[in-house]
């Protein structure tokens, strides 16, 4: 399944919703589920973005789907790369 690397980084609401409700980020986890994308791993950071999420989605059309949809609540800006598994990537190569 194809592999999507999304950084993300809270705004002012979404800094509020997470000091008043910090569950909120696993409740999101399950949401992006229902829209038939899987997190694989999650990391908070320290820096320029403030979260590190990988994702699995079927296909482009299912990940633009979760982004449009979690970017519309004003809580969070994005940043998604679609990411290849090196020996895939080598393959091409040849």
């Amino acid at each position: 399944m194809p592999v999507y690397v999304v950084l993300s980084r809270l705004t002012s609401d979404g800094r509020k919703t997470l000091k008043s409700n910090p569950e909120r980020l696993k409740e999101v986890n399950k949401e992006i589920e229902a829209m038939g994308a899987k997190v694989v791993h999650q990391y908070a950071l320290l820096g320029r973005y403030d979260f590190l999420n990988i994702l699995e989605a079927p296909d482009e059309k299912v990940i633009a789907k979760v982004l449009v949809e979690m970017g519309s609540r004003g809580t969070l800006q994005t940043a998604t790369m679609q990411a290849m598994p090196i020996d895939d990537f080598l393959q091409s190569m040849d």
